[in-house]
């Protein structure tokens, strides 16, 4: 017998060795890679402890049928669970880690089970095993990237359907996914001129660093200028807001607007596109904070935001007649205090009370817009009998 039929043989024996601990060697590796892959204790317990051991089994025994010359067992399985592990979220670096520990721990197995001379059968089948590896590897990363390209496609066209109004449920059940209750709609754009792919990268880079407020259900449409992104109703702009401030390359111009329904969405992603193309600086912005150069942009549903700025002060006495008298006296606080008939620290105590609630001083530039704005409209309203 030559040489290499010798090692051969000498491999298949010390292989076979192992046949009998191959349930052992499987708990081993599941052990393994809760200790040493990071989130792997986050999993589900029937992912980590029937799915994960099913699959190592499932590599043990066909590592040992290549080592005998029988063909190998079904390859696909490593496929269809990485498609699986895409679609459930589960980082491609933590899965590839998992096999690494695998073949770390069959080596070491083969290594304890192989008898003084079999150095060289212990080498043979180290080299079978990082060729399986690879293959496997390729195999995985192949089919985890289809599943992630398909969990994208379908993401973006639930999306496109939400922002649309057209048909979310029906696009949902096609592909298996969810519609929230409500979304907070983001559109995002790059700060100046900029060519669509380095907007749509902008978009991207946003989408990555807002994606963990959303556990994982965050869409996003792509446009010329970046485009929009849907989270979650329950999250919190604030915290939004935190995420944009650092982490990003180029700081983005985020315009920002709450649909209760999904019904609302349309709506509430062309008032978040208006608010980003309205706003001049990089942040995140909600209409508030650009309430009057959105409304000067020509916005058909701002009339009513801008007479809400007045609502809190109506439910306290004197509060509205003082920002219309402050205005009408030309920001002349004495002169406002006579027309009123009180003492000019009264108009400072109501002018100050008066920003408290709304969030917008009186007695700046741009409280002088937004409240004279607010009061023509209010006026305008009782005017019309409509």
């Amino acid at each position: 017998m030559s040489q290499r039929g010798a090692v051969r043989d000498d491999a298949m024996r010390l292989a076979l060795r192992l046949e009998p601990q191959v349930n052992q060697l499987a708990r081993k590796m599941v052990e393994r890679q809760r200790a040493e892959v990071p989130g792997f204790d986050l999993l589900p317990g029937e992912m980590r402890d029937v799915e994960i051991a099913a699959t190592a089994r499932h590599a043990i025994r066909g590592f040992l049928r290549h080592v005998q010359g029988l063909p190998d067992t079904d390859t696909e399985v490593f496929r269809e669970r990485a498609a699986q592990r895409a679609e459930e979220g589960v980082p491609l670096v933590q899965l590839l880690r998992g096999y690494h520990v695998g073949v770390e721990v069959l080596l070491d197995a083969l290594g304890a089970a192989a008898r003084p001379g079999e150095e060289a059968a212990l080498q043979s089948l180290t080299r079978m095993q990082l060729s399986a590896l690879n293959a496997t590897v390729e195999n995985v990363i192949e089919a985890y990237l289809a599943g992630l390209a398909d969990q994208q496609a379908a993401a973006r066209e639930l999306a496109r359907a939400l922002i649309r109004g057209d048909a979310p449920e029906e696009v949902a059940g096609r592909y298996g996914l969810s519609v929230e209750p409500g979304y907070l709609v983001l559109s995002v754009r790059a700060h100046g001129t900029q060519e669509p792919v380095t907007a749509r990268r902008l978009l991207r880079q946003v989408l990555a660093r807002l994606a963990p407020l959303a556990e994982g259900r965050a869409l996003s449409l792509p446009d010329a200028y970046g485009g929009c992104i849907l989270l979650p109703a329950r999250t919190a702009p604030d915290a939004v807001a935190g995420r944009l401030s650092t982490g990003l390359p180029v700081p983005p111009i985020v315009g920002a607007a709450t649909a209760a329904t999904p019904e609302e969405v349309p709506a509430a992603a062309e008032r978040a596109r208006r608010i980003a193309a309205v706003a001049g600086e990089p942040g995140l912005h909600r209409l508030r904070d650009v309430l009057l150069e959105y409304h000067l942009s020509g916005a058909p549903d701002s009339a009513t935001e801008l007479r809400a700025l007045l609502e809190p002060l109506d439910r306290q006495t004197g509060l509205t007649a003082t920002v219309a008298a402050f205005l009408a006296c030309d920001f002349d606080r004495r002169r406002t205090a006579r027309a009123l008939d009180v003492h000019p620290n009264t108009v400072d105590n109501r002018l100050a009370r008066v920003a408290e609630l709304t969030g917008v001083d009186p007695r700046t530039a741009r409280g002088v817009q937004l409240f004279g704005t607010a009061l023509t409209l209010h006026r305008l309203a009782d005017r019309d009998p409509c």
